[in-house]
């Protein structure tokens, strides 16, 4: 696994052995950092059920201010640490290690991505709602093309999706309540 562009492009990453980590593939996390592009600079970005960090360390490289990565396995927080100093980066990180929607309630992010182990279906919709009430502008899914995840959850609307193989991304942001 390595970072696909920005400062730290083409640099490897550490993952964890086994299957208990799903990581996003390379291509995918492309794709989403192509549609990213406009709002990734300066934003603080969280990555939620993070495994190896791939994906904040990417919106890092890619000029993200700050990222929080929420992970609940011990070993993959140490490969997230790992990572994050091998390419100098500890400062601009914080990494948590806890339930998601536990320390969910009290994040603040301009951008959340939401990667849970497919199997754990009722965790979408667990930490979709603390991210609701966080009043996260920007919100994306992971999931497999087999799961269909609702057009809202609460003030997050679905506004675009990606297949690409078994992989899925849904975008989600708040809706505008007109008064």
């Amino acid at each position: 696994m390595r970072v696909i562009a920005g400062e730290f492009r083409s640099r490897r990453l550490k993952s964890l052995p086994g299957l208990n980590t799903r990581p996003t593939p390379d291509r995918l996390r492309e794709t989403l950092f192509n549609v990213l592009a406009s709002r990734i600079a300066g934003c603080v970005f969280v990555d939620v059920y993070a495994g190896t960090g791939a994906v904040g360390i990417e919106a890092l490289s890619r000029g993200a201010r700050r990222a929080i990565f929420i992970e609940k396995s011990r070993a993959a927080v140490d490969v997230i640490r790992e990572n994050l100093s091998s390419l100098g980066l500890p400062s601009r990180a914080e990494v948590l290690n806890s339930q998601a929607a536990t320390v969910l309630e009290r994040t603040r992010a301009d951008i959340a991505f939401l990667d849970p182990p497919y199997e754990m279906s009722r965790e979408y919709e667990v930490s979709m709602a603390a991210l609701d009430r966080r009043e996260t502008p920007l919100t994306i899914v992971q999931h497999s093309s087999r799961f269909t995840p609702p057009e809202a959850y609460g003030n997050l609307q679905r506004y675009r999706g990606i297949r690409q193989g078994d992989n899925c991304l849904s975008f989600y942001q708040r809706r505008i309540i007109e008064k």
